[in-house]
């Protein structure tokens, strides 16, 4: 499971949790905290914010469960609304983690003793911070 760490500054950082430790992870709902060692953000509390599953349908934070469901929608994740007033069914998933999803969005709660561009180094080919 891939999980992107929004920093302070507006950057984000992508992490990975092994095929083991994913358990640890299952059953969190959007706005419970965690360790961010399963990530390898040592020292850091994470929040859980949204994610997407496979097909890239995304976590609602009110929609219950692990399931996925359609839901008639005016504004929020998994909806652009092209007018006022406009509205549309759309298919969501709830706001448990479970084994179907494949990122987790989180923020930073608590920081830890390193900086979170030491503990993500940047790989090659990736685009630069615009500053």
């Amino acid at each position: 499971m891939k999980v992107v760490v929004a920093g302070k500054n507006g950057s984000s950082f992508q992490g990975e949790v092994e095929k083991g430790k994913e358990s640890s992870l299952y059953s969190l709902k959007i706005g419970d905290s965690f360790d961010g060692g399963l990530v390898g953000a040592v020292g850091y509390t994470l929040q859980v914010t949204g994610g997407s599953d496979k097909d890239g349908v995304p976590m609602r934070k009110d929609v219950s469960g692990q399931r996925r469901a359609s839901v008639l929608l005016s504004s929020g994740a998994g909806f652009k609304s092209s007018c006022k007033g406009d509205r549309a069914k759309r298919k969501v998933r709830g706001n448990t983690v479970s084994d179907n999803i494949v990122q987790l969005n989180t923020k930073i709660v608590s920081e830890g003793e390193k900086k979170l561009e030491e503990l993500f180094p940047k790989k090659e080919g990736e685009k630069k911070d615009k500053k």
